[in-house]
């Protein structure tokens, strides 16, 4: 590698602050092919948990910033994770619709499976396998800190119940799991929620685990990439949205009941011609997420003049109905068409396979198998 390719890489990889690498623009006419290689050796990956509809909570706080990514020169892979809903989910109908859902989702959205691995984590049997021989080496006592399982433990002693009360060995053993998801492709980077941040913690512990037993500097210890400016969208009630407080918003809604959506959105009791704030306004931050500043601060004036709510709503409604209209038909052509959509998973689990595979086999020639 040439020096000014060293010099490069400082510039380029150095995280600031918040850790953060995505985002990164570079000049391919200035890169050697020896570094070229290297930038493309970054891996990224991202899990997608199948858990009903997607709404637009999940569009604009994990989707668009995930599907942004694809294009910034280093190789991404998703992945669906049904092994994880096994956890919670326990009919087997729900899931595989939920499934094709999320998976049809991100594809209508964006997500290009020609630039990306996107595989469903069922389909690499290596995870599983990676998932035992990690068990092996991960501490009893790293578990036991996991903020899922001390949270339902505090919740069993606070109601008096026994403190194992409905705790399954795969709500403990979760972030092994999640490990094996990482470590099976020696993943560079993770970009996470604040509340996955732990997870991504354990897996490094494991991975250091392993390398000091075997005494191999083998698996790459990944960093979580976490984006300070992601937004937490406010459902109907103006309660963060989610599934669990009915007040979602469903992304691929047809303009009718899309429309009638937005108007059920919950406002103040300000009259048209009234200044109205911004500030925890429901409408204005589903609009400013997803409109350009110029919009948004048009919108904001429009606010300060005192549009009525009603217009309001109706301006949001239109926005989302035309920023939407041409991703709504590519998801209900594959959910009428699902094989296509399978079709792509079982592509990408070739590819993730090439990576897994021979990583696996080294594993096992570490460890005696």
């Amino acid at each position: 590698m040439h020096v000014a390719d060293i010099q490069f890489w400082i510039t380029l990889f150095t995280p600031n602050r918040d850790n953060n690498l995505s985002g990164v623009v570079y000049n391919s006419d200035l890169i050697s092919g020896e570094f070229r290689s290297f930038i493309m050796s970054h891996r990224v990956l991202t899990g997608i948990t199948p858990s009903g509809i997607p709404h637009l909570g999940n569009y604009i706080g994990c989707i668009r910033p995930a599907l942004a990514s694809q294009d910034d020169g280093h190789e991404h892979l998703y992945f669906i994770a049904d092994l994880h809903s096994l956890i919670k989910q326990w009919d087997a109908k729900t899931r595989q619709n939920d499934i094709l859902h999320v998976a049809a989702t991100w594809l209508a959205l964006g997500l290009d499976p020609q630039k990306t691995i996107f595989y469903r984590q069922s389909d690499i049997p290596e995870i599983l396998e990676l998932n035992w021989i990690l068990t092996s080496v991960a501490g009893k006592g790293l578990l036991n800190r996991a903020h899922a399982y001390k949270d339902k433990v505090a919740d069993n002693i606070e109601n008096q119940q026994d403190a194992d009360k409905a705790i399954t060995m795969g709500l403990f053993c979760y972030p092994i799991l999640m490990a094996a998801d990482i470590l099976a492709f020696n993943a560079d980077s993770i970009p996470v929620g604040k509340d996955q941040l732990q997870h991504v913690e354990i897996a490094r512990d494991i991975a250091a685990r392993f390398n000091h037993v075997y005494q191999q500097d083998f698996f790459t210890l990944p960093e979580a990439i976490i984006d300070e400016k992601t937004q937490i969208i406010p459902g109907r009630d103006g309660r963060k949205m989610s599934k669990s407080y009915d007040n979602t918003i469903p992304i691929f809604l047809d303009s009718k009941p899309l429309r009638k959506q937005i108007m059920k959105i919950v406002t103040n009791s300000l009259m048209p011609g009234e200044p109205k704030s911004t500030e925890g306004c429901t409408l204005f931050s589903i609009y400013s997420a997803i409109a350009t500043p110029e919009e948004t601060q048009a919108f904001r004036q429009a606010y300060a003049e005192g549009i009525s709510w009603g217009d309001a709503k109706q301006m949001v409604f239109e926005y989302l109905d035309q920023l939407l209209e041409a991703p709504r038909a590519r998801y209900q052509d594959m959910i009428t068409h699902p094989d296509t959509v399978f079709a792509h998973l079982e592509e990408g689990s070739h590819k993730a396979q090439k990576i897994a595979a021979p990583l696996l086999d080294k594993v096992k020639g570490l460890v005696g198998l």
